[in-house]
Parts: C-alpha cells; structure tokens; sequence
C-alpha cells in the first residue's frame, strides 16, 4: 500500500492536508514514503470532506497540516482527518503542525478573553490525537496544554548555521526585538559566541499590530545586527527595530524568524525596510506575492522527518538537539 512504511508490525502512515502539500511531499522524500491518498473538498457551505484512499487500520499515522489562512479551515480539516482515523482504527495518531495556530493567545492579558491556545489543544485531543509536533511554539508552556506526549522542535541550529555562514561573526550582534524574545536571543547568542541587544518596546493597546519603539539597549555601532524572533506577521515590529537599529549605527541588519505568516503589507513592508536579509523556515507556504528578493527560505522537512522516525521508532526526539541547546 503507498504511504505506509512497516518495521516489523509497525505500520507509519504518512497523511497531509491541503494547506501545505509542498511541505508534505517534502518530508514524505525524506522519510522514504508516499503520501497517503487523500480524498479532501469543501461543500458549497464551506463544511470540509476528507477520507482516505487506503486502509489505515493498526498504523502509527501522522497528520500534517499547515495552520496557515485560511487558518480556521486548515485546523478544522486536520480534525477532521483526525477524528478520521481513530474511526479507522489507527494505532496512534500523531498531529504535525509545524506552525501551531493561535499559540499567541496562550494567557489571559485581560479578563472575559480566551485562551485559545488551549482550546486548540482540547480540539486535537478531543478529536482522538494521541501526540503533537510542533515547531518553535511561540511560549514554551503550550507543552503543557496538550494531555498527552508533545514533541517541541526547534529550528534554530538550521537557521543559526545559516547565519554562521552568512556573516563574519566577530561583527556580529544578537538582537531582541521585544522583552518576550529575550530567553530566545539569549540562546542565539550563546550558539554564535555573539553579544546581545534588547530593543524595549511598547504597544498601543488600542490599535492592534502597531509598535511604538523605544530605546535600544547594547552596542550596535558598526555591527551586523541580526534579529531573531519566532515568526514574522505584519512585520511592523521587524521593521521598526531595524529602523532603530540602523539609527543606532548598525552596519547592516538581518533578520531570521522561523514562521513566515506574512499577513497583509509585511512583503512590502520588509521589501522596502533597511534589512538586506530576511531568513525563514517553510513550516508555512509562502504565496508568489508574499516574497520578494531578499527573503531567503530554509527547509524544515528534514527536521520534521527525522522526528517523524524518532517518534516512529520509539527513539528519542531530544536526541536531536543534544549539543544544540
């Protein structure tokens, strides 16, 4: 049967959504394996349709979907597809979501909200979900939203090697667009034997998505300043930090983000913006009029895939960033 690999009486099954299907063929070469066919259509009211085009019955499967916009229908196609294969009589069923969906609503900063990050996780396990993979999640305590195993990747060797190569790193500075990615420039810093900047900022709690910068704190005179965050959205807060950074007399300015959403003017922004580089992953897809000449995309497929067997083999997904922490 295509999509399955088997290891004795194990079966792995590989399945994707729509949302991303270039990823997925992507993990599914390094894994060896064929996609599971899939039938998935949207009815005219917009309810979702998905069933698969083989037996899946005993098998470790594992769904891959990309939260990405539409990003309501992309969560609910995976349930779907989850709810699926427990009906199916799959063995394990473990929910891949590179780039996990409303992670940035994890607390309560104001009573009557949600915290829909949670919600999301009570979803995947109400479907059936047995694990969870994700990347870069945007706080480390989502872990712990999940009733289950939730296997946290980082993409920070891949993207810290990049720009190891890239710049001359007795040049190089560290820098925190905002107070909340301090803990992660700290840990680029100490992978690239490079100081760090913290840029202090504050928003406007009555306009979303604006950011008002404030003051630098470090040394950026004449540097190559790269800026690390776990996603680019609007690209509001990128940009103005590289703004101030340039103020400040950095020599150039990068940044490296690991999820590129890219909603609404952040090509244009980040294309006409002081930054001679933007490096992403590709755990979302970036649309033709998303990109633009400086943005440079690295492939998270093998990390994920490597994961995929670890968990797959009963192996041990840590093993993967021992000595890279």
């Amino acid at each position: 049967m295509t999509g399955i690999t088997t290891t004795g009486e194990k079966r792995l099954v590989l399945i994707s959504g729509r949302a991303h299907p270039e990823l997925a063929a992507e993990v599914a070469k390094e894994l060896g394996v064929e996609l599971v066919p899939t039938s998935a259509y949207d009815f005219a009211n917009g309810e979702i349709y998905v069933r698969f085009g083989e037996s899946v019955r005993g098998c470790d499967a594992f769904v891959l979907q990309a939260h990405c916009a539409p990003i309501n229908q992309w969560i609910m196609e995976q349930l779907l597809m989850v709810d699926a294969l427990k009906r199916a009589s799959a063995k394990r069923v473990t929910v891949v979501a590179p780039f996990y969906g409303y992670a940035r609503q994890d607390k309560k900063h104001r009573g009557r909200e949600p915290i829909s990050a949670r919600l999301v996780a009570d979803m995947f396990s109400t479907a059936g979900a047995d694990r969870l993979m994700s990347v870069d999640l945007h706080t480390a305590q989502i872990q712990g939203f999940f009733n289950g195993p939730v296997d946290h990747l980082w993409a920070l060797p891949l993207l810290a090697d990049y720009v190891r190569k890239r710049v001359d790193r007795n040049r190089l500075v560290v820098v925190s667009p905002d107070a909340g990615r301090v803990r992660l420039a700290d840990q680029w810093s100490d992978r690239l034997g490079a100081p760090l900047a913290i840029i202090h900022k504050r928003r406007n709690p009555n306009v979303p998505n604006q950011v008002k910068v404030h003051e630098l704190v470090g040394e950026v005179q004449g540097r190559t300043c790269v800026i690390v965050d776990d996603m680019i959205d609007t690209g509001g807060t990128i940009v103005q930090a590289a703004d101030a950074l340039m103020d400040n007399g950095a020599a150039d300015v990068l940044v490296a983000a690991t999820h590129a959403v890219l909603s609404g003017p952040a090509a244009e922004r980040l294309r006409n913006s002081p930054i001679s580089e933007v490096i992403v992953t590709n755990t979302l897809p970036i649309p033709e009029e998303s990109r633009f000449e400086t943005l440079t995309v690295l492939s998270i497929a093998p990390l994920v895939a490597r994961a995929i067997r670890e968990v797959f083999d009963d192996g041990s997904v840590t093993s993967l960033f021992e000595g890279n922490a």
